[in-house]
């Protein structure tokens, strides 16, 4: 597929949304769609020496609700994601950690946004003190692994970046 133009509709400080029109060379089938650009996050799987994960609680306009979910945070510009996650942890949880390793990098909705995640764990943790944003409210909980497990098991962890890096994680370790 070939972009044939694009038009920027719509602009906000974290993301931006364009109209964009793209054509196959070869057949000429043609697609029309809105795509919000985003320049991508980070997410972060805190794992401590018990094998406990830490994960942030806070509420969530788009979902009407508070959720459990792994820290995670957008990429400020120039950062890389492993740049944007050591900065986020310390902010949402006041952790640093020793050891980090790329556990996946994904599209978590690629119909129409242009979002690439990357979740890394992070152990050998030190504690700090937190630094959330001021639009932030922020509760952290360390969950076991059966927690975390049975809270996917019954539906009751609805993030979706939360249970891909658990259960990536949790096959891997297993």
């Amino acid at each position: 597929m070939k972009i044939t133009s694009s038009r920027e509709i719509y602009r906000n400080g974290i993301f931006r949304v364009t109209e964009d029109r793209a054509v196959d060379p070869k057949s000429g089938f043609q697609i029309k769609r809105a795509v919000v650009r985003h320049v991508g996050s980070a997410v972060m799987m805190a794992v401590d020496a018990r094998q406990r994960v830490l994960l942030v609680r806070q509420y969530r306009l788009p979902a009407d609700g508070y959720l459990w979910e792994f820290p995670a945070g957008r990429l400020d510009p120039g950062e890389t994601p492993l740049q944007a996650a050591k900065r986020e942890l310390g902010e949402e949880t006041g952790y640093r950690a020793r050891t980090w390793k790329k556990l996946v990098s994904f599209w978590p909705s690629p119909g129409y946004v242009q979002e690439r995640m990357t979740i890394f764990l992070a152990t050998d943790l030190v504690p700090g003190v937190a630094t959330p944003m001021e639009d932030e409210r922020i509760e952290t909980r360390w969950f076991t692994r059966r927690e975390l497990g049975r809270l996917i098991r019954t539906g009751k962890m609805q993030d979706a970046k939360t249970m891909l890096g658990f259960l990536l994680w949790n096959c891997r370790s297993a």
